[in-house]
Order: structure tokens, then sequence, then C-alpha cells
């Protein structure tokens, strides 16, 4: 027997596609003015920041297109969940050029230590400062939106990383101007580098828990199965499985042994309620089963 079933449509990356597409459109009209400067002045440090934002670019891209995708009925009938899964693999892309991103810049400012490197710090202030502005709107934007959905996190930690770049522009393009030496501006670059790689990392690790369908963060997998197990009429549980779809939708699936074959109406309404009210499982599909039911344990995996 089912209990919640029924996908909703107002997840949460959909609910925040506005803001995505005006970072976006901020991101992505800066790119080109960050690029354009950072090839004029030959500053690894700009460069490496401008490399960051088309990362941005794409993976706002990419993640406007999965909340689209995302909310799309299936027409296939191969897609009993749909298409939410579609937002985690965008933000899989995000971490993935996310790191792209930093082992170039690493590798670059590594090529340029000791070498001769001409830059030219005034660009790097003037742009600098104006990528600090563009970003601090962009996450102002994201901020609401990433703390419910992974795509939008994913493309916050996007900005965040490029906030910190701008401000690093900023700091290299000082110091070289104040001490006229150009290997100010490796020593930032590479310190940004490390900077995406490690917010890549956390942002992957998150990523895999969702596609390695692990425990929703902040679930206890024994609490749920004692309290389960706790309700009226419940005298076992097992097979009992939990994970997220995508970010907001918690799934889990459960036998329930029940001591009384005719309460099973009960039981489900008091699993269902137990499941959404105390750990946040808005789908859950519940096989209830009598004492004396044979076959579970025949299951060879």
């Amino acid at each position: 027997m089912g209990a919640g079933h029924g996908h909703g449509h107002g997840h949460a990356g959909s609910r925040h596609r506005w803001r995505l597409a005006a970072s976006f459109a901020l991101i992505g009209s800066f790119f080109v003015v960050e690029l354009a400067f950072g090839l004029v002045s030959g500053s690894l440090a700009l460069l490496s920041d401008a490399g960051h934002m088309a990362a941005d670019v794409v993976t706002l891209g990419a993640a406007l297109i999965a909340t689209r995708i995302a909310t799309r009925p299936d027409t296939t009938g191969r897609r009993s969940y749909g298409s939410y899964r579609a937002e985690v693999f965008a933000s899989l892309l995000a971490v993935t050029l996310m790191l792209a991103v930093a082992l170039y810049v690493v590798i670059e400012a590594i090529g340029r230590i000791g070498g001769p490197a001409e830059v030219s710090s005034g660009p790097m202030l003037v742009v600098g400062a104006i990528g600090l502005v563009v970003n601090v709107v962009a996450l102002l934007l994201l901020r609401a939106g990433a703390s419910e959905s992974l795509n939008v996190k994913g493309a916050y930690l996007e900005v965040v990383a490029d906030t910190a770049g701008s401000v690093g522009v900023i700091i290299a393009g000082w110091l070289v101007t104040a001490t006229g030496q150009t290997f100010w501006d490796t020593v930032v670059a590479l310190a940004i580098g490390v900077f995406v790689a490690v917010r890549a990392i956390s942002l992957g690790r998150q990523v895999f828990a969702v596609l390695g369908q692990h425990v929703p963060e902040g679930m206890d997998a024994t609490a749920v199965a004692k309290d389960l197990a706790a309700i009226d009429g419940v005298r076992d549980v097992h097979d009992l499985h939990l994970w997220t779809l995508t970010s907001g939708m918690n799934v889990a699936t459960a036998h329930l042994v029940t001591t009384d074959q005719n309460d099973n109406h009960s039981v489900l309404d008091q699993a269902r309620d137990l499941l959404r009210r105390r750990h946040g499982v808005a789908h859950a599909t519940l096989q209830v089963e009598p004492a004396d039911h044979q076959g579970c344990d025949e299951l060879g995996w």
C-alpha cells in the first residue's frame, strides 16, 4: 500500500528560478568585461577570476535549464519519479567546473613562480571593484534559495567563490601597486584556486550523498525505525530505506508488520503523518504486512 503519493511541482528549485535568471544575466554580462580586461592587463588573478566567472555562467545556465526540466511531466512512462534529479546533475556540473577552474589556476600560478610577468594593476583594481558589486548583488539574490535547493546552493557557492575572487583581485592589484612586485598577482591567484577547490569538494560531497541515495543529512534511520515501531498496532519494521530525490524532497519506503490486519488504515495514516511531521519525509511508500506473512526474507540482496 502507498502513502503520500503524488509528485508536487512546487519544489525548491522552481520557486527560486527567477533568482537564478537574474543572477545569470548579471554574471554573464560582467564575464565579458572581466575577460577583456584580464587579457589587456595580463593579470593571472583577473584571468583566473574570469575563468571562474565563465564557470558561473555555465553553472547558472545549467541550473536554470534543470529547474525547467525538473517540472516537466514525464511523457515516456519510464521516469517514475519524474525528472527532479536534473537539478542534482546541474549541481554536479557546478562541482566539475569549479574543480577544473581551480586546477587550471593552480597550474598557471605554479608555472609563473620565478618567472617575469607584466601586470597592469589599474584594470585589476577597477574590474575587481565592479566584480565585487556584481557578485554581492547575485549573492543577495541567491542566498534565500541556497538553504532550500541543492541546485541553487551550487550556484550560490559559485558566486561566493567569485566574490572571494573579486576581493582577491582587488588585494592583488593594491599589492602590485604598493610594492611594484608582480608576484603578488600569482600568490593571490593561487589562493583563489585553493579556495574554489575547497568549496567544490564540500558541495561535491553533498551531491554524491544524494546520488548515492544516502540517508538525508540530519536524519537518523535508527530513530525513524523506532518511531515507526512505536506506532500503535505496529509489531515490527523492516526494509526501511530513506533517501533524497532532490533538494527538499525526502523519500522513504518501509515494511510495517502489524498485530491486527484490520487496523491497516489507521497504521498507514499514523505512519504517513509521523514521517512527514517529525522527519520531513513528504513521500513514503509503506507496505503493511500481517504478522504471519512470509517471503520478505527470501530477497538475496
